[in-house]
């Protein structure tokens, strides 16, 4: 058997690339949706989601151009790199759907949430509340003897950080809007 005579710039090895190129490991995608402002749409999205058991973390949903009737659907989703492409490719499919972009993979995005935390405490525990609420720039939006509600938005992590501040100083109820997000720059 001779040698085989490869050329510069060529490779001894397959054309075909045997090991795999899939992982297994989970990962969190945003998706911004754009869908035709209709009944039923959001029943469409959300029924691809659950017949196939895929979970969803954060849902929003909102009209965008009145005038055209569009709303943006923002999802935020865990799978691995093939799920969520399965995803994007199913969502794509749906015919009232117009737009499909998953802005962890496209780049840069901002992404913000919005929640109501109930706070009940009487005597340090509400000057503590309020100390808090400062550093972190929560807003009281309502206060009564025994109980504040904080509004704060920002990160998930700024709100999971402040709600695990106030648990102790008498946290009852927690309210969010789930992520809002758009991509950065032009």
């Amino acid at each position: 058997m001779s040698a085989l005579k490869i050329k510069k710039g060529s490779t001894k090895h397959s054309a075909y690339n045997l090991r795999p190129t899939f992982s297994d490991k989970a990962e969190t995608h945003t998706l911004a949706v754009i869908v035709d402002n209709e009944p039923g749409v959001l029943a469409r999205v959300i029924g691809l989601f659950s017949g196939r058991g895929y979970n969803i973390d954060s849902l929003t949903v909102a009209e965008v151009d009145h005038t055209g009737h569009m709303s943006r659907i923002t999802i935020v989703t865990t799978g691995t790199p093939q799920v969520i492409e399965q995803i994007k490719a199913q969502l794509g499919r749906i015919v009232v759907v117009h737009e499909v972009h998953d802005l962890t993979v496209e780049g840069h995005s901002v992404e913000r949430e919005l929640a109501l935390l109930k706070v009940a405490g009487e005597g340090d525990k509400r000057v503590e509340a309020l100390r808090l609420a400062d550093i972190f720039r929560a807003n009281a939006v309502d206060s009564t003897l025994n109980s504040f509600v904080f509004e704060i938005t920002g990160t998930p992590q700024k709100i999971d950080a402040f709600a695990d501040l106030m648990r102790p100083l008498g946290l009852t109820e927690i309210a969010r809007t789930g992520i809002a997000a758009l991509s950065r720059g032009a």
